[in-house]
C-alpha cells in the first residue's frame, strides 16, 4: 500500500476537557491478529492510518499473511495471552486495544478451554492494558451471549463481556452473528459440505460424506455478516466517541434459516454437488455424537462439533441492525451478493 510508506503524524489520542473524543493515527493492540477476523481488522487499521501491534504465536506465519503491508505499520509480538510479559510488552505505547481472541471448540490438552481463553484471557488483556495506561477497548462478543445460556461458549462470552463493561475503560462491544468471507473457517466448511463426497477420517483415511447435515429442523434463523463490515465497524469505532459504552449487534440485512443457508451455498459455490441431499439430524442424536464420536479424530477438527454448538443451532442468532447502521453510516452487505462475488475464492 503506497500510502503506508508516507510519513504520518505522531500517534495521538484526541481529548477534550469533557472526556475522550477520538483516537486517530495511533498504535493499536490487536489480539487474535492471525485469525479470520483479525486479519481483516489489521488490514482495516493500516488502511485507516493506524499501526497494528499484534500478539501472535508464530510471528513468521503472521508476517507471511500480511506481507503486502508495510513493515513499519504492522508489528508482531511473539507469544500468547498467557506468556510472561507478552501482553505488557505489546501494550506499551498503544492508544487502544481490539480484543478478538476466542474459540468455538475446546482443546483442553492445549490449554484451550472456554473459561481460560474467553474469561481469563480477557482479564489478562484488561490488566495489562490498564497497567500501561490504555484507556480504550473494542471487544468481540457474540449474539446469544448471556448469563444462563445453554452453551458454555455463550456463558463465557457473557462473563468476558461483563468484565470489559466493568473495567473502567472506554469500551465498545460488538456481538456478531456468523461472520463470513472467502478465507473464513465457516465458508471453507460450507464448501466441504456441498462439494466433497469424502472427508479424511483419522487424518488420512477417506470416509464417505454423502449428505449435507444440519441439526434439528434447520428452521432457526441467523444473519451472516460480512467480515468486511465487521472489520470496518471495529476500526471505525476508534474514531467515534459516541460508540463508547455501547453494545451493537452485527448481522447481515437478511435473516435466513440454516436450511436456507445450506441451499444458498449449494446453489452458489462452484463445484457443489447440486444433487447432494440436505438432511436433518435429530438433536438428541447430534448430542450423542458430540459426546462420543466427535471426541475422536474421525473428522477433520474444523468439521467436528460439540454439544454447545448443537444447542446454539437451536436458537435464533439474529439482531436489529438499525443501531449499527445508523451509528456507522453504513448499509450492511447482503450475504447472497457477497457470496456470489467471492465463491470462486473459497479453498
Amino acid at each position: 500500500m503506497g500510502a503506508g510508506t508516507q510519513e504520518r503524524p505522531e500517534a495521538q489520542s484526541n481529548e477534550s476537557e469533557s472526556g475522550p473524543t477520538e483516537i486517530t493515527n495511533a498504535r493499536v493492540l490487536v489480539t487474535g491478529g492471525t485469525g479470520f477476523v483479525g486479519r481483516s481488522v489489521v488490514r482495516e487499521l493500516v488502511a485507516r492510518g493506524y499501526t497494528a501491534a499484534c500478539v501472535v504465536r508464530d510471528a513468521g506465519r503472521f508476517r507471511s499473511q500480511v506481507s503486502d503491508l508495510p513493515d513499519d505499520r504492522v508489528h508482531a509480538v511473539g507469544g500468547d495471552l498467557f506468556g510472561d510479559g507478552v501482553l505488557e510488552q505489546a501494550a506499551e505505547g498503544v492508544a487502544a486495544v481490539v480484543h478478538l481472541v476466542g474459540i468455538i471448540q475446546e482443546r483442553p490438552l492445549r490449554g484451550q478451554t472456554f473459561e481460560r481463553i474467553h474469561v481469563e484471557g480477557t482479564a489478562r488483556v484488561l490488566e495489562a492494558c490498564k497497567a500501561a495506561g490504555v484507556g480504550r477497548i473494542i471487544h468481540m462478543s457474540a449474539l446469544g451471549a448471556r448469563l444462563h445460556a445453554p452453551s458454555e461458549y455463550h456463558r463465557t462470552k457473557w462473563t468476558a463481556e461483563s468484565r470489559v463493561r466493568e473495567s473502567g475503560m472506554d469500551w465498545t462491544v460488538f456481538r456478531p452473528s456468523i461472520i463470513h468471507g472467502y478465507d473464513g473457517e465457516f465458508m471453507q466448511m460450507m464448501r466441504a459440505f456441498v462439494c466433497d463426497m469424502t472427508v479424511k477420517s483419522f487424518g488420512f483415511l477417506p470416509a464417505p460424506f454423502p449428505v449435507i447435515p444440519y441439526f434439528g429442523t434447520g428452521q432457526y434463523r441467523l444473519q451472516p455478516v460480512s467480515v468486511r463490515d465487521v472489520a470496518h465497524c471495529f476500526v471505525a469505532s476508534l474514531s467515534k466517541p459516541e460508540t463508547i459504552g455501547q453494545s451493537y449487534g452485527l448481522g447481515g440485512p437478511e435473516m435466513i434459516t440454516w436450511k436456507e443457508l445450506y441451499r444458498i451455498c449449494r446453489d452458489t459455490i462452484p463445484g457443489a454437488k447440486r444433487w447432494k441431499p440436505i438432511v436433518g439430524q435429530p438433536v438428541w442424536a447430534a448430542k450423542l455424537m458430540a459426546r462420543t464420536l466427535m471426541k475422536l479424530p474421525v473428522l477433520p477438527f474444523s468439521m467436528r462439533f460439540n454439544v454447545g454448538q448443537v444447542d446454539m443451532s437451536q436458537e435464533d442468532s439474529v439482531c436489529d441492525i438499525e443501531p449499527v447502521e445508523k451509528a456507522f453510516g453504513i448499509k450492511l452487505r447482503d450475504f447472497r451478493r457477497e457470496l456470489n462475488e467471492y465463491a470462486k475464492r473459497i479453498e
